[in-house]
């Protein structure tokens, strides 16, 4: 009877196991499916693209003839929004997840606002763009420019900031919480030296993948008013007569990589279709570094942490 129940016994594991590696196998086939779909897609953008990319693409304003076209103001105007949209989502993002974990009663009105925050993350991109249309160009007088670009932008991730944040806030054992107030600390003190830190590479995850959505966007910049066509470029940041800061490219027009890849693949001529190509390859390459120093960072704070 006890070698039939050891017998038995065998029998389940094996079974389990089976089912173990046949579940290994299939993410490992999902993932392979992923991954050379991309690379096919990558290699054959690197193929059409890398013939095109030299020091006059990235220096030349768009133009009618393919040969003469560049991406200097979709690259710029690129690089500035997605400055805009790191200065408002990040830190609103933060704070308001901070609040919502640390400070914020816990009742109904907090599982509505939990609620909506997470539903908000889902919302399609376009709804986002109506949205900034009514509030930034319209109602703020905004205008369409760099500002409202990456605010709407801003809008577009900041619930995913919010919720990583908050995961990765919740992760944090409660001793250290516990050790922080038995030691005469308060609470802003405990989260400013303690949660925070400790929670910054989780939150620097949340950034990653908020960033990388909003750099790729097209339907919110459409929207608000971005054109296709721009051959010239908004007032430098700085300058070399004081104040050296200035502003006023924040009301500057603008276009985008995205839009700028749009106009060219719209466009009959095999010309236009190389230069869409390494426009994107340019755009993946810019996703990729900016992901890159972020990963990074998160690396360095990893390491610099002591539980």
């Amino acid at each position: 009877m006890l070698k039939q129940d050891v017998n038995e016994i065998r029998d389940l594991i094996a079974r389990h196991k089976r089912r173990d590696s046949l579940f290994a196998l299939g993410g490992l086939l999902a993932l392979m499916i992923g991954v050379f779909t991309f690379a096919a897609l990558f290699v054959g953008m690197a193929i059409d693209g890398l013939p095109r990319l030299s020091l006059d693409f990235f220096t030349h304003f768009p133009s009618r003839r393919p040969e003469n076209a560049g991406i200097l103001s979709a690259w710029v105007g690129t690089t500035l929004v997605m400055l805009v949209t790191a200065a408002a989502a990040i830190p609103l993002g933060i704070a308001a997840a901070v609040y919502l974990e640390e400070y914020a009663p816990k009742n109904w009105v907090t599982d509505v606002i939990e609620i909506n925050v997470t539903n908000l993350a889902g919302v399609p991109s376009i709804v986002y763009g109506l949205l900034a249309l009514g509030l930034f160009v319209y109602q703020f007088g905004f205008g369409q420019s760099i500002l409202s670009a990456g605010l709407t932008l801003a809008l577009l991730i900041l619930p995913v900031v919010i919720v990583s944040t908050r995961e990765s806030i919740r992760s944090i054992p409660g001793a250290i919480r516990e050790g922080a107030y038995a030691l005469g600390a308060t609470k802003w003190q405990t989260t400013a030296d303690h949660i925070l830190p400790y929670s910054a590479p989780g939150i620097m995850t949340g950034i990653i993948i908020g960033m990388a959505r909003a750099i790729g966007e097209t339907a919110p910049i459409i929207t608000i008013g971005a054109l296709t066509f721009i051959a010239f470029l908004p007032p430098a940041p700085v300058g070399i007569e004081f104040p050296y800061v200035s502003f006023e490219w924040l009301t500057s027009p603008f276009t985008v990589m995205p839009i700028q890849m749009f106009n060219w693949t719209s466009r009959p001529e095999a010309g236009f279709h190389e230069n869409a190509a390494a426009a994107g390859l340019v755009l993946v390459i810019m996703t990729l570094s900016m992901n890159g120093v972020a990963i990074l960072i998160r690396y360095r704070l990893r390491k610099n942490i002591k539980w």
